[in-house]
């Protein structure tokens, strides 16, 4: 008799990881079971972060991953950092993001464009969950077109002094230091801004019904004056940004792998005991077809994530390549949290069920980090030689 195949996980893609990528994908997988879960809902009712797991995350090495370990980062490949990307995102797009924001928004661009004392200074602790970081780009005004950056630092003798807003800034209100992007007379540049400085305000923004988990915030610049040593040194232009965001949108790719994941197997519980007139919901053709192509598009949505991931290390993956699998695959888990609640009947409407949670999340990971229609131009550019934004 064939072995019954792992519904999450059909073509066995578990078996394609290496012995250090299934240990990580294990212990993050038991810490979102064990700590994560059994208080999530009520943190998204509450509109409450839970900061009281940063030591816990930290402690496992997911906060700088794939940062060298000689600056207190984990080392680790990139397919390991996606599988803690969907392992976390399993537990809620929130904390997901809370460790993206502060591996590929802040530590990344500080390794990758800061000085030797940057790096020194601040990597370790944020690593250690000590500092936490927040990246400054979008603008109120500014949306898909980051272009259009109104906030400017202007050189005054040694230092520099920023004015401007950003806006939906992640973690913004927790942070201890700020990533600003800016725009200066030698064109857009980056600075580590310390969030105590005078004249920088985080205002958090409620009335949120997404994404309840986490810190959004609004950052106001008013005066802010760094010296030259808070400047990343190594990059110059929007392409500064774009690098990270780059990183993190990987990330990204395997997240909604995660939250449709955890949909699936809640209403794979719920149609086998649930039952209507009088057989259980899962024997119903109707439904079955619907799970059918749950289980089709997640495993489409892993087989790219994982081939990006070989990309990534081989060195060779392209930002249209990462563009194609954050719009399917955000589009994937959306559509499945959505088809979940639906399964799940009134009960779906409840925190009680996680379906509801996700599909309300997955409306600010579709929407952030580049929207669908943004991917979709990416990818139409690639194939036609033609920008059409």
């Amino acid at each position: 008799m064939a072995t019954r195949l792992d519904p999450l996980d059909l073509y066995d893609v578990r078996a394609l990881l290496s012995d250090e990528e299934r240990m990580v994908k294990d212990s993050v997988g038991r810490f979102v079971d064990e700590r994560v879960l059994p208080i999530i809902g009520d943190c998204f009712d509450q509109a409450r972060f839970p900061k009281e797991l940063i030591p816990e995350i930290a402690g496992l090495g997911l906060l700088g991953a794939t940062i060298p370990e000689q600056y207190g980062g984990g080392g680790m490949n990139g397919v390991s950092y996606g599988l803690i990307c969907q392992e976390l995102e399993r537990g809620d797009s929130g904390l997901r993001s809370f460790a993206s924001v502060q591996s590929s928004l802040c530590m990344y661009p500080i390794f990758a464009y800061g000085s030797e004392e940057q790096k020194k200074h601040y990597l370790p602790p944020m690593a250690a969950g000590e500092v936490i970081g927040c990246f400054g780009l979008t603008e109120p005004h500014g949306g898909s077109d980051p272009a259009n950056m109104k906030t400017h630092a202007k050189k005054d003798g040694g230092d520099w002094v920023i004015n401007g807003a950003k806006m939906w800034i992640t973690n913004g209100n927790l942070a201890h230091i700020a990533i600003v992007w800016a725009q200066t007379d030698d064109g857009i540049q980056g600075f580590v801004v310390p969030t105590d400085t005078a004249g920088f305000k985080a205002q958090e923004i409620h009335k949120k019904m997404s994404l309840r988990a986490s810190v959004t915030s609004a950052l106001f610049f008013d005066n802010v004056r760094v010296p030259d040593s808070a400047r990343l040194p190594n990059v110059k232009g929007l392409k500064g940004p774009l690098g990270c965001l780059t990183q993190a949108r990987y990330g990204i790719t395997w997240g909604p792998i995660g939250a449709a994941q955890a949909c699936l197997k809640e209403v794979l519980g719920y149609t086998a005991e649930r039952t209507l007139f009088g057989r259980p919901l899962a024997s119903n053709q109707a439904i079955q077809l619907k799970l059918a192509d749950m289980a089709r598009r997640i495993t489409t949505a892993q087989l790219l994530s994982l081939q990006l991931g070989r990309l990534k290390d081989a060195g060779t993956m392209q930002p249209t390549q990462v563009s194609l699998a954050k719009w399917n695959n955000c589009r994937m888990a959306i559509d499945i949290a959505r088809q979940c609640r639906d399964i799940l009947g009134g009960a779906g409407i409840t925190t009680e069920h996680s379906a509801i949670r996700h599909a309300l999340n997955l409306e600010s990971v579709i929407t952030y980090e580049g929207t669908e229609t943004v991917h979709e131009l990416v990818v139409g550019r690639e194939l036609t030689g033609i920008n059409a934004f």
